[in-house]
């Protein structure tokens, strides 16, 4: 199939969304077919052969974070070319009613159209009073993703109609493949621990592990926590403990390499993330690697985690429930390889081999509906879509 792919956020900045698309991508080329992705990009951002810019984004506060969109009538018109020229089967939007390019994918395409839903946002007052402005054009879509239950609820509840949940993917043999680096190596007197995403938004938690950190150190005085992905070191450094600020080692953003690195080599990863989330790529990652991990126990972390039987939960902003369960973990090595290992096998469902295939395969739901000429009744309700739908909502291994 000739598939466009578009992202609303940024390439400039890497984020969930954006490495969903580019993994997506890079698996259905690898399938043999024909895909272009549109996203906003910088004039000196390096692109893929296979996307094509949108032009500049600039920032806006979304969703208890900072995403970089792109909108207006510059925009559009390249929305509109690269639609024209792309001849698509299939035209894939994520997150297709945030203010930027996939809203205007979605108002310029016709004919099949997927949307992916990646937002968790139970209460948005912003999208309820958007909604009847947004229903129209999301009556032009066919095919509803979600990559969680939780973004599947944030459909049902602000958009109407319903959502199959086929969740984010991994490449889980990048990460299980990775050589450790020996400077992040832990050993049994200087445990390594690690924390990646912005250091400076607070529902990624790290203000909540800096917190845990003092009662694990006096403890276990050797531990060290390797803090990766973008901020100002100093700036977090003022807002710590002393002593918690001398065990952490600050490595910026790291590669795709050198986080699959990083991955394999600690002995624990913590995910103290507070809420905001509707998947937990991060936390596969971790698993495909072979960490043991310990993560809040928000609703998309537990699903992730196989509801705590694929990683170590506590309590979510609870400094003391984590210090607790980061210090049992550590000192308990034969747990610790046992969790890994039930998250190494637990990754493998996420892979991406096992979703790509589920998301064709509603790519192909909505092509042969699209191509069959009918008169639209009350009996279309009894498609092959609404079937899926209401004979499971989830698709692929989980």
């Amino acid at each position: 199939m000739r598939i466009g792919i578009v992202s609303p956020y940024s390439f400039d900045v890497p984020g969930g969304v954006q490495l969903h698309v580019r993994d997506l991508a890079e698996q259905l080329l690898r399938l043999g077919h024909e895909v272009s992705v549109l996203a906003p990009s910088d004039e000196d951002t390096p692109l893929a052969p296979y996307v094509v810019s949108a032009g500049r984004a600039v920032p806006v506060r979304f969703n208890g974070s900072v995403a970089r969109l792109a909108f207006g009538p510059v925009t559009a018109g390249r929305v509109g070319r690269w639609i024209e020229r792309g001849r698509f089967d299939v035209v894939h939007l994520h997150e297709p009613a945030s203010p930027s390019v996939s809203l205007l994918a979605l108002w310029a395409a016709e004919g099949p159209i997927v949307a992916t839903f990646h937002s968790s946002m139970l209460r948005s007052r912003a999208m309820q009073a958007a909604h009847p402005l947004l229903r129209p054009s999301m009556e032009k879509i066919a095919g509803r993703i979600a990559v969680s239950e939780e973004a599947r609820r944030t459909v049902t509840t602000h958009l109407g109609g319903d959502a199959v949940v086929i969740p984010n993917g991994v490449y889980v043999d990048t990460f299980a493949s990775a050589r450790p680096r020996p400077e992040w190596q832990g050993t049994p007197d200087r445990p390594t621990l690690a924390f990646l995403g912005r250091m400076e938004e607070s529902r990624k938690g790290l203000p909540v592990l800096a917190r845990a950190l003092p009662a694990v150190l006096r403890e276990l005085p050797g531990v060290r926590l390797l803090v990766a992905g973008p901020g100002d070191p100093d700036e977090v450094r003022d807002h710590m403990d002393p002593q918690v600020a001398d065990a952490c080692e600050f490595l910026g953003a790291v590669s795709d390499d050198d986080k699959a690195r990083l991955l394999s080599s600690v002995d624990l990863y913590v995910a103290p993330n507070t809420g905001g989330e509707s998947f937990g790529i991060i936390l596969i990652e971790a698993m495909s690697a072979g960490a043991a991990v310990i993560a809040s126990d928000i609703p998309a972390f537990l699903r992730v985690l196989d509801e705590g039987r694929a990683g170590v939960t506590f309590t979510n902003e609870d400094a003391d429930d984590l210090a607790g369960q980061v210090m049992a973990l550590l000192r308990d090595a034969g747990r610790r390889r046992s969790v890994a290992a039930v998250g190494r096998s637990r990754a493998e469902i996420f892979d991406w081999s096992v979703v790509a295939a589920d998301i064709v395969a509603v790519y192909e739901t909505v092509v042969s509906a699209a191509a069959r000429p009918r008169v639209r009744t009350d009996r279309d309700s009894d498609s092959r879509w609404s079937r899926l739908l209401r004979g499971g909502r989830s698709i692929g291994g989980d």
